[in-house]
């Protein structure tokens, strides 16, 4: 099944130009090689630490690798809520989910929200978005009503044939790349924006034994660490076929590519497997990185990065204001050369799975909040809200976040004492905003995505 919502935009983007060669200090002569397209390619539940290009051993991701190799790569980029709705609402809206609403996958954002893609279509962009997890439909979310595209591509199984409703990676590539070749080879066209979603490797870690030998997986009844590493490896080949079909159209020094994740994923990790519930690293961190072969340098960064920075940072750089309202900020001027933004201090928040809708009370954002965290360079600290347990980490010394050096009556800090209240205050004033019942086949499936007990 697919979904296709809305109609390409003409032309009406090249006053843009001035303002682009002003941000990046281009000379005149950049004028003449503006982009002709914004990629933003997802990839849900994927942990940085297991890309080769972040130090894995295992050759997982060579394409990414190269892909990552040639822009700005952050080392320390983490999402806002590690739940795929929530987190790609604040991607693609630049505001946090006690904001937008959707806190909770089921739930959807508020009506008429700004974000990037409804910028860049002000500006005369094509918007297009390919989504293959089910919690991202429309109507879960309200995302379709910010592209003029909005494929929802569900055409496989995945869970052991039990569910026909998500897509494999092959899938949403051949889709994509479909409708990017019928797109470029019209006659009118605009500069386009481009979000490709795929669901791999969240759970159930299909195996693809293809990659095994690349892997040196060699177990007849492979680890479901092992099927984790075979689903990054596919997903990476359509990665590539996909950055491949676009450039047989688009030349790389033309297209702006951002690579990230929704959330990461817990492998075993405080004898958790999954995502949503806590807030510890493997579930907070995530893969960024920012390409435009020519423009954007080869660089690395250590310095905190989220990802609400990735709607700001694109606007930046295509010389368009960002709104007052968005909470992340531009690494433009980073990735140009320039100085990299100061070290801030950034809060997380965790939510109940999913809800059903019309049979939850009104309180169904307020109630589901789990846990808040500050993170202030190395200094994690995290508060339990429903039992009140309270710890801090060094992720200097304690990556792994095994022993939290607070003391038995010690209190939370200010900072973190204000990002529960500036949250919680939010999630307050959203709690009569309305909730669509869940049907049916959708409850089934957030329930076997784990998102409903």
């Amino acid at each position: 099944m697919a979904v296709e919502i809305g109609i390409s935009k003409a032309p009406l983007w090249r006053p843009a130009l001035l303002a682009l060669a002003i941000a990046l200090g281009c000379a005149s002569a950049a004028l003449a090689e503006p982009p002709e397209a914004v990629v933003i390619v997802s990839v849900d539940a994927l942990r940085a630490d297991r890309l080769s290009a972040y130090g894995y051993q295992r050759d997982t991701s060579p394409a990414i690798d190269e892909l990552i190799d040639g822009g700005l790569r952050f080392d320390t980029a983490r999402t806002v809520e590690p739940l795929t709705g929530p987190a790609l609402c604040s991607m693609i809206t630049g505001i946090e989910p006690h904001e937008h609403g959707a806190t909770r996958n089921g739930l959807e954002m508020k009506a008429d929200l700004a974000s990037l893609p409804r910028i860049l279509s002000d500006h005369g962009w094509t918007t297009a978005a390919f989504i293959s997890n089910w919690t991202l439909r429309d109507e879960l979310t309200r995302l379709g009503e910010h592209f003029d595209t909005y494929r929802e591509v569900f055409t496989r199984r995945r869970w052991f044939g039990l569910l026909n409703r998500e897509a494999t990676a092959e899938d949403v590539t051949d889709e994509t790349l479909d409708w990017i070749d019928g797109y470029f080879d019209s006659a009118a066209r605009s500069p386009l924006f481009l979000w490709v979603h795929y669901v791999e490797p969240h759970a159930p870690y299909r195996f693809h034994d293809e990659y095994a030998e690349r892997l040196d997986i060699r177990d007849r009844d492979p680890r479901r660490s092992d099927r984790y590493d075979t689903e990054v490896a596919a997903t990476d080949r359509a990665v590539q076929r996909l950055l491949e079909g676009l450039r047989e159209h688009v030349p790389a020094d033309r297209t702006i590519v951002v690579f990230t994740a929704d959330h990461g994923e817990s492998l075993g990790e405080h004898d958790y497997w999954g995502h949503g519930r806590h807030l510890y690293e493997p579930c907070l961190r995530i893969p960024l990185a920012l390409v435009w072969k020519g423009t954007v340098e080869q660089a690395t960064t250590r310095r905190q990065a989220s990802i609400l920075d990735i709607a700001p940072t694109l606007l930046d750089l295509l010389g368009y204001a960002v709104p007052t309202e968005f909470d992340g900020i531009s690494w433009a001027a980073a990735a140009t050369g320039g100085v990299q933004p100061s070290e801030r201090s950034l809060c997380y928040q965790a939510h109940k799975g999913a809800v059903h809708g019309e049979g939850d009370d009104d309180r169904r954002r307020s109630k589901g909040l789990l846990s808040v965290a500050v993170v202030e360079g190395d200094r994690k600290e995290i508060l339990r809200v429903k039992n009140n347990t309270h710890s801090l980490f060094d992720l200097a010394a304690d990556p792994e976040e095994n022993t939290s050096l607070t003391a038995e009556d010690s209190l939370p800090s200010n900072r973190l004492l204000e990002c529960v209240g500036m949250i919680s205050d939010g999630l307050g004033a959203l709690d009569n905003l309305a909730a669509t019942k869940l049907d049916d086949e959708t409850v089934d499936q957030l329930k076997a995505l784990g998102y409903i007990n």
